[in-house]
């Protein structure tokens, strides 16, 4: 994995480690936990470009393109045929797709839009999350609850068995890809 598609910095979770920002180890946990991120809220959440969407009119007036930050809106189309910025819609960086003068029309897969999405730079929970969940998955063995080594004994909490802490989910249910129905 490229530096860049981290989602938390190595350094930092070195410091937290105690081992070296290069660790083979550490960076497999990174890796990990940035995937698990991704996964959980269904896109890159870093910037991509040009990612084109097709939705479903609805019948209102507005629409939720899918992942946001919404950083420009290049082309939209409604049933083939181009809608002027300004004029047809507008759109705000919150991902939403207003139709001007009208609604969009109540029928499935009519309008298509060409949009940039997401973070230039991770935002701060989400670095959080992913810093914590590497944590855990570079120090907690897989189905281990707890461990004695001679007079010493270490259990771990409820969150490092099932993987999923109440930060966690906060942070995906704010990032995760919207649908029609959370507008």
């Amino acid at each position: 994995m490229a530096a860049d598609d981290y989602l938390a910095d190595p350094d930092e979770l070195a410091v937290w480690l105690g081992v070296p920002a290069g660790d083979l180890r550490l960076l497999a946990a990174l890796t990990a936990a940035s995937r698990r991120f991704r996964g959980a809220v269904g896109h890159r959440v870093t910037l991509v470009a040009g990612d084109t969407v097709t939705l479903d009119g609805g019948g209102r007036r507005s629409l939720l393109l899918p992942v946001w930050p919404t950083t420009a809106v290049s082309e939209v189309l409604l049933d083939g045929a181009a809608l002027m910025d300004g004029t047809d819609y507008s759109w705000s960086d919150m991902g939403v797709l207003r139709r001007l003068g009208c609604a969009w029309p109540d029928r499935l897969r009519c309008v298509r839009a060409v949009y940039d999405h997401g973070w230039a730079e991770v935002p701060e929970d989400i670095q959080e999350v992913v810093l914590d969940q590497a944590r855990t998955i570079y120090t907690v063995l897989p189905g281990i609850q707890s461990k004695t080594v001679g007079g010493q004994s270490v259990t771990f909490g409820a969150q490092a068995a099932i993987g999923v802490t109440d930060q966690w989910a906060r942070a995906v249910a704010r990032h995760k890809v919207r649908t029609s129905g959370d507008a």
